[in-house]
């Protein structure tokens, strides 16, 4: 797979092309049915499948205060969208250049004259350039000017309803993580890697792996049952606080698992954190001494939730 950052880094070899464009926040399930018929399209025409996608999210430019949550970190879009199988992804910086360029100027410049498009495969109710004023019938006016054409697929539903970002993130609000699974395609996961934090767990027998956000804006929030993954240690069973830690008076967004019946050093590893069930909100504790005792119930009730799957 090829990743281009940004558009001064498109050269020959990346062309020409069948383009999918997107946010592709979570790459869900509505997004695995575009990725499958671009690369059925790229491979009719012998071409390149290209994701192009922005960085940030429109939304967190033009409202960083109000923008939804993040279901996926840059990086962890980039590996879905690997995972899913195209050959190159298009990570466009958006910046108020790209905010103030018109939509015919949009497909002249990323998809014409950079990529050499052959082909666009859009969702049915996709909207692009200055103020979101192209669509669908505009694009396929353009593709005859400029010689591509365009496929539309149509909106993807589970249980009646559309399947978007949106949804997904209200699954996850209300803690159905059943449903979030089934639009996502993939249980609900952060991944990151381990770094040191203030080591408070391990004096009271709950050491924990730690993950910094890079973002305070968090779809869960709280305390959870999780799945830990390690790349190479296999998979373990614990609980996870996921939130600022009021208690101790945590500033930044902190994921902290507590892995059951582990205790190696892995400071540094990759771990991937499957969010299972909420146990409770986060909240303050009058006390270390109070809060120590509820880890500690929070510790059972996690247990107690895997031991109720497995009978």
């Amino acid at each position: 797979m090829i990743l281009i950052r940004d558009f001064y880094n498109v050269q020959e070899r990346h062309r020409p092309s069948v383009v999918t464009i997107g946010n592709f926040d979570g790459v869900h399930a509505g997004h695995i049915q575009l990725l499958t018929l671009l690369k059925k399209q790229a491979h009719a025409l012998g071409v390149k499948a290209t994701a192009m996608t922005f960085e940030p999210h429109p939304h967190e430019y033009f409202s960083p205060q109000n923008a939804p949550p993040r279901l996926l970190r840059w990086r962890d879009k980039i590996e879905k969208l690997a995972e899913a199988g195209v050959d190159q992804i298009f990570s466009l910086r958006f910046n108020q250049a790209l905010a103030q360029t018109s939509a015919e100027d949009f497909v002249k410049k990323y998809l014409v004259d950079g990529l050499g498009v052959r082909h666009v495969v859009i969702g049915d109710d996709f909207r692009f350039g200055r103020k979101r004023a192209g669509d669908v019938h505009l694009l396929s006016e353009l593709g005859e000017r400029w010689g591509f054409s365009i496929s539309t697929v149509d909106t993807y539903l589970i249980g009646s309803e559309r399947v978007n970002s949106t949804r997904i993130r209200e699954a996850l609000r209300r803690d159905n993580f059943d449903l979030a699974e089934e639009l996502l395609g993939y249980r609900y996961v952060i991944q990151g890697r381990v770094a040191h934090g203030d080591k408070r767990g391990r004096t009271i027998g709950f050491p924990t792996a730690n993950i910094v956000m890079p973002h305070d804006n968090v779809p869960v929030w709280g305390v959870y049952a999780v799945r830990i993954h390690l790349d190479d240690k296999g998979s373990y069973s614990g609980v996870a606080n996921i939130g600022i830690r009021p208690t101790v008076g945590g500033e930044r967004v902190l994921l902290e698992a507590h892995l059951f019946d582990f205790a190696e050093e892995i400071y540094g590893s990759r771990i991937r954190v499957e969010f299972m069930a909420k146990i409770r909100p986060e909240r303050r504790f009058e006390s270390f001494e109070a809060l120590k005792e509820q880890i500690a119930r929070d510790s059972t009730a996690a247990q107690q939730w895997f031991e109720g799957q497995r009978g």
